[in-house]
């Protein structure tokens, strides 16, 4: 359904598939507790993030209803390692699919979450053919609202008490986007 060439790239960034040398990297993002607090999952472990890599290692193409795209944010000149991001097939009845992103507190602030995830929704609506696309967060996660916002995505549902993680009542933050509002004006 969708196997698009890699690299993509945009103004300021190159989205690539994993690699197995990017475990450190991948290790260096998933490990921090900042990164992890908004995430299900605590941070993680060589082991653990040795288990991540390996499936995205697979993550490269959309065959099906459930599959993911999972591609390294990198800078083009050094192919710094700053984020990951994710675009997946939710339901191919309705043509409605995901998209999310983690990117490293240090370079937060510079509009790469933005710029990787508006690739994706390109991907999502333009190359898979997508109805619609959500993003989905913690509603304490106020970086990744403003990422949905800039992205043009509406805010559909704020959710209380949504789910019980890491010992608390959370809430979710749903946002989402037709076919018919992309690109945004």
């Amino acid at each position: 359904m969708l196997a698009p060439a890699f690299p993509l790239v945009s103004e300021r960034l190159r989205l690539r598939p994993y690699r197995a040398d990017d475990l450190d990297a991948l290790l260096a993002l998933f490990g921090r507790a900042d990164v992890s607090r908004y995430l299900n999952w605590e941070p993680m472990d060589r082991e653990a993030a040795t288990a991540l890599l390996e499936r995205r290692l697979k993550q490269t193409r959309i065959d099906g209803e459930g599959d993911g795209i999972v591609l390294v944010a990198a800078e083009p000149e050094t192919d710094r390692f700053v984020g990951e991001v994710m675009l997946r097939l939710t339901s191919e009845v309705s043509r409605q699919g995901e998209v999310g992103w983690s990117i490293s507190p240090d370079v937060q602030g510079r509009g790469y979450a933005t710029e990787a995830a508006r690739e994706m929704l390109r991907l999502g609506f333009g190359e898979l053919g997508l109805h619609r696309i959500v993003a989905e967060c913690d509603p304490r996660n106020e970086a990744s609202i403003r990422v949905m916002e800039k992205l043009g995505m509406r805010r559909e549902a704020h959710h209380l008490e949504a789910m019980f993680l890491k010992g608390e009542w959370v809430g979710s933050m749903v946002y989402a986007m037709l076919a018919s509002e992309w690109p945004p004006a």
